[in-house]
């Protein structure tokens, strides 16, 4: 059975967002290993503190995030 883990840093998605990546992750390995697997598959969303992760050595918390989102629109 797939277990698929989301990492994500706390307060950057809201629930109906991870709950929409749980569905779309989950479509996908159906999609690759058919319908019979719905139902085996889990995914689990992983929340991280701010400042708990960072990338090239510099921490990020979900307000660098939401600033990359903004200069990504």
């Amino acid at each position: 059975m797939p277990l698929v883990d989301i990492h994500l840093i706390d307060g950057v998605f809201d629930g109906e967002q991870k709950q929409q990546m749980i569905k779309d992750v989950t479509d996908a390995i159906v999609a690759i290993e058919g319908e019979v697997m719905r139902g085996v598959t889990w995914v689990r969303v992983l929340e991280v503190e701010g400042g708990h992760w960072a990338i090239g050595g510099q921490p990020l918390a979900a307000a660098d995030i939401h600033a990359m989102q903004k200069q990504a629109a």
